[in-house]
């Protein structure tokens, strides 16, 4: 083999990013592929909340916000109307990916990782090592590389079936007048569906509708059509670089790796089902990939799917009670009144749609109450 590696990152987005960071980190030599150079695209609603602002500092990367004003409150209207408009735990940020991704890679490069642009379409797990495309080889490879992951294919894993699987389109378009939030409307006729409206802080906001796929294609006009009906402040003409993209959600996640070969991020299907973010996730999973692959590497897989039930675990479990629930669109209303009159429901909501939280029996309560019966808590 001409070249070797300890680590082969295959997809620079936040989750290769990080996986190449936290292995150099411990001293690996990394191999970063993408099949695009840098700065590129990716269609994404762009929103970076708190919690993955605490792992870019643990990865010692602090300036991949920088330059961004804060969002300091989130508003929420309910399939059937109602508003819950309150402050952050903590502010969130719109960052375009275009920027935020190239900052994460250009921090991996300048940690040593060595980054080079190839699209990867052959994968050979062997007993000491996994080949690439017959041409570079890995002590361990992380496959990052998104929703249409090869390496995801190459152990086995087929795309996410429909109930499991999210369609957006994503544009940017003039912010709308009024406060600095991010403004997330739900859908009384598709649910699970919503459109979404996040400031970026230049005179843009980036903005978006998506829904869960049920059996049906959905096309470019109809997306479009539901943008335009839940944010009919959007001008329509007025949106550009329009681009879907969809979203597997955790519900239906394959095993995190096998042997040398991990996963990460939306290759992983880690997209919270309540809320279809996944950058939080993406840094995560791909730290603790990182981390396991640049120890011993033939246990590099076991060592990553323990690491990842301890961190986010528990908090799986309870999205995917979250998005069984909020099927329902009553209680998704229910919710939405709670919260309103329940900061620390709101809080609970935010932390389990953004971050790594939890529902709490207290929030269950509440939310039950408003339904006039009570839901019953999950197991922790």
């Amino acid at each position: 083999m001409g070249d070797e590696f300890d680590v082969v990152v295959v997809g620079a987005g936040p989750a290769g990013a990080a996986a190449a960071l936290t292995a150099r980190r411990a001293g690996a030599s990394v191999l970063l592929l993408d099949r695009a150079d840098f700065p590129r695209d990716k269609a994404c609603g762009d929103g970076i909340a708190a919690h993955s602002v605490d792992v870019l500092a643990e990865l010692g990367v602090t300036e991949a916000v920088a330059g961004y004003a804060p969002l300091p409150a989130l508003r929420m209207i309910s399939p059937g109307g109602g508003a819950v408009a309150r402050a952050l735990p903590r502010p969130a940020y719109t960052v375009p990916r275009e920027v935020f991704d190239a900052r994460l890679v250009a921090a991996a490069v300048a940690a040593g990782a060595q980054l080079r642009r190839h699209t990867v379409r052959q994968v050979e797990p062997r007993a000491d090592r996994v080949v690439l495309d017959g041409q570079v080889s890995g002590r361990v490879v992380i496959g990052a590389d998104g929703a249409g992951s090869v390496v995801r294919r190459a152990l086995g894993h087929p795309q996410n079936p429909d109930r499991h699987l999210a369609l957006a389109i994503r544009g940017y378009a003039p912010a709308l007048p009024g406060p600095s939030e991010q403004l997330i409307v739900t859908s009384k006729a598709r649910w699970p569906a919503y459109a979404w409206s996040f400031p970026i802080g230049d005179g843009r906001a980036n903005v978006g509708y998506g829904e869960v796929l049920r059996g049906e294609p959905l096309s470019r006009a109809y997306l479009l059509d539901r943008l335009a009906a839940l944010l009919p402040g959007t001008d329509l003409a007025t949106v550009t670089a329009l681009r879907a993209h969809h979203l597997p959600l955790s519900t239906h996640r394959p095993s995190p790796g096998r042997g040398r070969t991990l996963l990460a991020g939306d290759a992983l299907s880690l997209i919270n089902p309540f809320t279809g973010e996944g950058i939080f996730y993406a840094l995560l999973s791909g730290a603790l990939a990182g981390s396991a692959a640049a120890r011993s590497p033939e246990g590099a897989a076991g060592r990553y799917a323990d690491g990842l039930r301890r961190r986010l675990g528990t908090h799986l479990r309870h999205s995917s009670v979250a998005a069984w629930l909020a099927r329902r669109r009553r209680v998704v209303d229910a919710a939405v009144r709670a919260a309103r009159r329940d900061d620390r429901v709101f809080y609970d909501v935010v932390e389990l749609g953004l971050g790594d939280g939890r529902l709490t029996a207290r929030t269950l309560a509440l939310i039950g109450a408003g339904l006039g019966g009570g839901v019953g808590a999950p197991r922790q």
